[in-house]
């Protein structure tokens, strides 16, 4: 294990993401028997990517607020891929992190249908965003974040002008 970036890079999800906008990296492994309470420690470990992504884009308002005094830029520009690949590893279908989160939160039985299902459940998914039927809530989502933060971050702009 390792926090190298590059370790996770699987090649051909990264050609995809160069030509298509859309692609994957290698999973990271994780073993629950390592873990005090099994299902919490999965369902954190699996939340991990998404709120890494909200943090990072939650960051990147901020700087936008101290900059944008001065610079006029779009903020959807470079912070609506990081809201959306939030809001998309949420979806409950594998291999998402949000199916690991809904597994841990079912009772057992409906668990592992999940998971003996996984593989069609993945040929829909891939079939709902090839169709295109996932962006507009994906999209709706996403712009709702990034308002947020916006929203709660605009006194930083006022701040900056005051102080300078």
């Amino acid at each position: 294990l390792t926090l190298n970036p590059l370790a996770h890079v699987d090649p051909f999800g990264a050609v995809l993401l160069l030509l298509t906008g859309f692609g994957w990296a290698k999973p990271v492994p994780i073993n629950p028997a390592r873990m005090n309470h099994p299902r919490k420690g999965i369902i954190w470990t699996s939340l991990a990517g998404p709120l890494s992504n909200l943090l990072a884009a939650l960051v990147g308002v901020v700087l936008m607020q101290i900059v944008f005094p001065f610079y006029y830029a779009d903020p959807n520009a470079v912070l609506t891929g990081i809201y959306s690949l939030a809001v998309f590893n949420l979806i409950p279908v594998p291999p998402l992190d949000g199916s690991k989160v809904l597994m841990m939160l079912l009772p057992y039985r409906q668990s592992a249908w999940l998971e003996r299902n996984q593989r069609y459940l993945s040929l829909a998914l891939w079939i709902l965003i090839l169709v295109g039927v996932l962006s507009t809530p994906l999209s709706y989502l996403s712009n709702w974040i990034m308002h947020f933060f916006v929203w709660a971050t605009q006194w930083i702009g006022t701040l900056v002008q005051m102080v300078m």
